[in-house]
């Protein structure tokens, strides 16, 4: 597929460059880090449903390196494909036409990473 990345890839990349951040710059990795903790803790709502909104908005700002880690971690979590198509409809339906082609990238990372 023509522009989508391999997510297996992007994040292994991205998570290699982010340690190397953590050599130079510790304080803002380790907050960045704690923010991350934070916002996807067990609560009123569950990880995967904190997870499936970050999912959402990463989907809506168009960030490929985001979707690639939260579906990753969706997976983990044992999301369904039907489970992900609800959230991609919801992004689409607030996004409009440029969140329809960003879904189609999170759909792609979820047969990268359900391998």
């Amino acid at each position: 597929m023509s522009g989508i990345p391999e997510f297996k890839d992007l994040t292994k990349e991205v998570a290699t460059q982010m340690r190397a951040l953590r050599q130079t710059q510790p304080d803002l990795m380790a907050a960045f880090g704690q923010l991350a903790v934070a916002g996807t803790k067990e609560g009123a709502l569950s990880k995967k449903t904190r997870e499936l909104v970050a999912l959402g908005i990463a989907i809506a700002c168009r960030c490929d390196d985001c979707i690639g880690f939260h579906v990753q971690t969706l997976v983990k979590l044992g999301t369904t494909r039907a489970e992900l198509e609800e959230v991609l409809g919801t992004a689409v339906y607030m996004g409009g036409g440029p969140s329809m082609m960003y879904a189609t990238h999170a759909l792609r990372a979820f047969e990268d990473f359900s391998v």
